[in-house]
């Protein structure tokens, strides 16, 4: 249901994109978001976009990382710049949609992809 790609190993202060695209029986998006998962720490929002295309981020990533999305392909992005170790993690994607008319508002996590910053 939700394919995330473009994690990998950058440089500090370097960037990546992440993309992710929901695919399926989609009627509306209500809302997409990034977590992420260091080594021994818990699961954190890291950024979020509304339907309405209202925005959020966590305090740690602000100025550095943007959320963007595609309404037309289902998909959203997170745009990560002037990386930092500290930004390593499993990043995974979330959304909630609904499937179809009549059916309500259902939450769905991507498998997540690495992001490793390092030199």
């Amino acid at each position: 249901q939700l394919q995330a790609s473009g994690g990998g190993l950058v440089q500090p202060g370097g960037s990546l994109r992440l993309s992710c695209a929901a695919s399926g029986s989609i009627f509306s998006i209500n809302y997409m978001g990034w977590y992420r998962q260091a080594p021994g720490k818990q699961r954190e929002l890291v950024a979020a976009i509304t339907s309405g295309g209202s925005t959020s981020y966590a305090d740690s990533v602000k100025g550095r990382f943007t959320i963007s999305r595609d309404s037309a392909k289902n998909t959203v992005y997170l745009q990560m710049d002037t990386l930092k170790p500290e930004d390593t993690a499993v990043y995974y994607c979330n959304t909630v949609l609904v499937p179809s008319v009549g059916i309500g508002p259902r939450i769905y996590w991507g498998l997540g992809t690495l992001v490793t910053v390092s030199s």
